[in-house]
């Protein structure tokens, strides 16, 4: 089955860091990726541009509006994801746990809904 693990953490945080300290922590997520990509879990995934970089787009009654930024503000934001291919949710949870933002941030894991 698939799962989208969305990576939530501060931007702020992020970027108060050092450089060093990012990049230390770009270090552990690239040994991540490389961890799941050899055990067969890896489906996809990238980082995201902050959300000073999104766009919100809504229709109401036909008319199509876009706004900057995200659909609301909240205490973290949406920094990546990872698209993997578990057994079942217990094994997607496992490998969600392993994130590096998971110890800073949260990792909501969402089963896909397979089209037929």
């Amino acid at each position: 089955m698939k799962y989208l693990c969305l990576i939530y953490g501060l931007e702020a945080a992020w970027a108060a860091q050092s450089e060093t300290d990012r990049n230390r922590i770009y270090g552990e997520y690239m040994a991540f990726t490389e961890d799941i990509q050899k055990s067969g879990h890896l489906l996809g995934g990238e980082e995201l541009q902050p959300t000073q970089a999104a766009t919100t787009v809504r229709v109401r009654n036909g008319k199509v509006s876009a706004t900057d930024g995200p659909f609301a503000e909240t205490k973290e934001q949406l920094g990546g994801y990872y698209l993997i291919e578990a057994a079942d949710l217990n094994e997607a949870i496992q490998v969600a746990s392993r994130i590096p933002g998971a110890r800073d941030g949260s990792i909501e894991v969402r089963p896909i809904q397979e089209m037929e």
